[in-house]
Protein backbone atom coordinates (compact mmCIF):
# COMPACT_ATOMS: atom_id res chain seq x y z
CA UNK A 1 0.00 0.00 0.00
CA UNK A 2 2.94 2.37 0.23
CA UNK A 3 1.86 3.01 -3.27
CA UNK A 4 -1.09 4.16 -2.63
CA UNK A 5 0.01 6.34 -0.52
CA UNK A 6 2.07 8.24 -2.80
CA UNK A 7 -0.35 8.14 -5.28
CA UNK A 8 -2.36 10.02 -2.65
CA UNK A 9 0.02 12.62 -1.74
CA UNK A 10 0.94 13.20 -5.15
CA UNK A 11 -2.68 14.21 -5.53
CA UNK A 12 -2.84 16.06 -2.40
CA UNK A 13 0.37 18.16 -3.69
CA UNK A 14 -1.55 19.13 -6.39
CA UNK A 15 -4.17 20.53 -4.11
CA UNK A 16 -1.97 22.78 -2.00
CA UNK A 17 -0.97 26.06 -3.32
CA UNK A 18 1.78 26.70 -4.54
CA UNK A 19 3.19 28.71 -1.76
CA UNK A 20 2.65 26.40 0.88
CA UNK A 21 4.70 23.72 -1.17
CA UNK A 22 7.73 26.49 -1.64
CA UNK A 23 7.73 26.87 2.22
CA UNK A 24 7.16 23.13 2.92
CA UNK A 25 10.10 21.32 1.15
CA UNK A 26 9.41 18.00 2.24
CA UNK A 27 6.13 18.60 0.62
CA UNK A 28 7.96 19.07 -2.92
CA UNK A 29 10.10 16.22 -2.18
CA UNK A 30 6.57 13.82 -2.05
CA UNK A 31 5.12 15.03 -5.71
CA UNK A 32 8.48 14.07 -6.95
CA UNK A 33 9.21 11.07 -5.56
CA UNK A 34 5.99 9.71 -6.43
CA UNK A 35 6.23 10.73 -10.26
CA UNK A 36 9.98 8.93 -10.04
CA UNK A 37 8.17 5.84 -8.58
CA UNK A 38 5.41 5.61 -10.48
CA UNK A 39 7.38 6.31 -13.53
CA UNK A 40 9.81 3.26 -12.12
CA UNK A 41 6.75 0.86 -12.05
CA UNK A 42 5.10 1.73 -15.53
CA UNK A 43 8.45 1.54 -17.15
CA UNK A 44 9.10 -2.29 -15.27
CA UNK A 45 5.77 -3.33 -15.99
CA UNK A 46 6.72 -1.44 -19.64
CA UNK A 47 9.94 -3.63 -19.56
CA UNK A 48 9.27 -7.07 -18.46
CA UNK A 49 5.83 -7.54 -19.99
CA UNK A 50 5.39 -4.76 -23.27
CA UNK A 51 8.93 -4.75 -24.03
CA UNK A 52 8.98 -8.47 -24.63
CA UNK A 53 6.08 -8.53 -26.65
CA UNK A 54 7.30 -5.72 -28.67
CA UNK A 55 10.62 -7.29 -29.19
CA UNK A 56 8.86 -10.73 -29.85
CA UNK A 57 6.55 -9.01 -33.10
CA UNK A 58 9.79 -7.47 -34.35
CA UNK A 59 11.85 -10.66 -34.51
CA UNK A 60 9.50 -12.44 -35.82
CA UNK A 61 8.80 -10.14 -38.50
CA UNK A 62 12.64 -9.86 -38.82
CA UNK A 63 12.72 -13.59 -38.94
CA UNK A 64 9.70 -13.67 -41.56
CA UNK A 65 11.12 -11.00 -43.89
CA UNK A 66 14.23 -12.67 -43.48
CA UNK A 67 13.06 -15.91 -44.65
CA UNK A 68 11.00 -14.25 -47.58
CA UNK A 69 14.19 -12.37 -48.79
CA UNK A 70 16.28 -16.01 -48.80
CA UNK A 71 13.34 -17.01 -50.40
CA UNK A 72 13.42 -14.47 -53.04
CA UNK A 73 17.13 -15.45 -53.51
CA UNK A 74 16.23 -19.00 -53.82
CA UNK A 75 13.28 -18.49 -56.42
CA UNK A 76 15.87 -16.00 -58.56
CA UNK A 77 18.89 -18.41 -58.22
CA UNK A 78 16.15 -20.98 -59.37
CA UNK A 79 15.03 -18.76 -62.23
CA UNK A 80 18.22 -18.00 -63.23
CA UNK A 81 19.66 -21.88 -63.64
CA UNK A 82 15.87 -22.56 -65.07
CA UNK A 83 17.12 -20.14 -67.80
CA UNK A 84 20.96 -21.18 -68.08
CA UNK A 85 19.34 -24.61 -68.67
CA UNK A 86 16.78 -23.48 -71.05
CA UNK A 87 19.40 -21.18 -73.03
CA UNK A 88 21.83 -24.35 -73.00
CA UNK A 89 18.80 -26.48 -74.39
CA UNK A 90 17.86 -23.62 -77.05
CA UNK A 91 21.86 -23.83 -78.51
CA UNK A 92 21.70 -27.72 -78.67
CA UNK A 93 18.42 -27.20 -80.85
CA UNK A 94 20.05 -24.82 -82.66
CA UNK A 95 23.08 -26.73 -83.02
CA UNK A 96 21.00 -29.95 -83.86
CA UNK A 97 19.09 -27.94 -86.35
CA UNK A 98 22.20 -26.65 -88.32
CA UNK A 99 23.38 -30.26 -88.53
CA UNK A 100 20.15 -31.55 -89.90
CA UNK A 101 20.36 -28.92 -92.16
CA UNK A 102 23.82 -29.36 -93.48
CA UNK A 103 23.26 -33.43 -93.43
CA UNK A 104 20.04 -32.57 -95.88
CA UNK A 105 22.36 -30.19 -97.93
CA UNK A 106 24.87 -33.11 -97.97
CA UNK A 107 23.01 -36.06 -98.66
CA UNK A 108 20.64 -33.45 -101.41
CA UNK A 109 24.22 -32.95 -103.02
CA UNK A 110 25.58 -36.88 -102.88
CA UNK A 111 21.83 -37.94 -104.13
CA UNK A 112 22.57 -35.12 -106.99
CA UNK A 113 26.15 -36.24 -107.70
CA UNK A 114 24.86 -39.98 -108.02
CA UNK A 115 22.06 -39.02 -110.57
CA UNK A 116 24.39 -36.70 -112.47
CA UNK A 117 27.18 -39.71 -112.25
CA UNK A 118 24.55 -42.24 -112.93
CA UNK A 119 22.88 -40.28 -115.88
CA UNK A 120 26.88 -39.79 -117.30
CA UNK A 121 27.02 -43.28 -117.36
CA UNK A 122 23.82 -44.36 -118.49
CA UNK A 123 24.52 -41.71 -121.46
CA UNK A 124 28.34 -42.87 -122.27
CA UNK A 125 26.41 -46.18 -122.51
CA UNK A 126 23.94 -45.22 -124.85
CA UNK A 127 26.52 -43.72 -127.17
CA UNK A 128 28.84 -46.69 -126.75
CA UNK A 129 25.51 -48.72 -127.97
CA UNK A 130 24.68 -46.00 -130.95
CA UNK A 131 28.57 -46.20 -131.86
CA UNK A 132 28.54 -50.22 -131.90
CA UNK A 133 24.80 -50.09 -133.74
CA UNK A 134 26.18 -47.67 -136.29
CA UNK A 135 29.60 -49.57 -136.44
CA UNK A 136 27.44 -52.50 -136.86
CA UNK A 137 25.24 -51.30 -139.83
CA UNK A 138 27.88 -49.58 -141.38
CA UNK A 139 30.09 -52.76 -141.78
CA UNK A 140 26.23 -54.74 -142.98
CA UNK A 141 25.70 -52.01 -145.36
CA UNK A 142 29.68 -52.67 -146.55
CA UNK A 143 28.87 -55.89 -146.70
CA UNK A 144 25.54 -55.90 -148.57
CA UNK A 145 27.10 -53.07 -150.74
CA UNK A 146 30.10 -55.39 -151.77
CA UNK A 147 27.64 -58.71 -152.38
CA UNK A 148 25.72 -57.01 -154.30
CA UNK A 149 28.61 -55.06 -156.28
CA UNK A 150 29.76 -58.84 -156.58
CA UNK A 151 26.30 -60.12 -157.94
CA UNK A 152 26.72 -57.27 -160.17
CA UNK A 153 29.68 -57.76 -161.20
CA UNK A 154 29.38 -61.38 -162.03
CA UNK A 155 26.53 -60.66 -164.13
CA UNK A 156 28.45 -58.22 -165.95
CA UNK A 157 30.99 -60.61 -166.72
CA UNK A 158 28.57 -63.14 -167.63
CA UNK A 159 27.33 -61.01 -170.34
CA UNK A 160 30.68 -59.98 -171.58
CA UNK A 161 32.03 -63.31 -171.28
CA UNK A 162 29.09 -64.91 -172.35
CA UNK A 163 29.18 -67.89 -169.89
CA UNK A 164 27.69 -68.70 -166.48
CA UNK A 165 30.22 -67.97 -163.89
CA UNK A 166 29.90 -71.06 -160.75
CA UNK A 167 30.17 -69.89 -157.30
CA UNK A 168 33.56 -70.31 -156.74
CA UNK A 169 34.38 -67.98 -159.65
CA UNK A 170 32.01 -65.43 -158.17
CA UNK A 171 33.20 -65.52 -154.70
CA UNK A 172 37.11 -64.89 -156.26
CA UNK A 173 35.75 -61.94 -158.17
CA UNK A 174 34.49 -59.74 -155.02
CA UNK A 175 37.65 -61.02 -152.87
CA UNK A 176 40.03 -59.44 -155.74
CA UNK A 177 37.11 -56.79 -155.72
CA UNK A 178 37.36 -56.22 -152.28
CA UNK A 179 41.28 -56.44 -151.73
CA UNK A 180 41.56 -53.69 -154.83
CA UNK A 181 39.17 -51.30 -152.88
CA UNK A 182 41.02 -51.71 -149.67
CA UNK A 183 44.75 -51.21 -150.94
Amino acid sequence: MPFASLLLAADSAKTVPLTAALDNPAGQMYPMIATVVVFLIVFGILATVVWPKILGGLEDRQQKIQGDIEEAERARAGAEKAKAEFEAQLAEARKEAAETIAQAKADAQRVADELRAANDAELTQLRTKAMADIESAKSAAVAEIHAEAGTLATAVASKILGREITVTDQQQLVQESLAEMKG
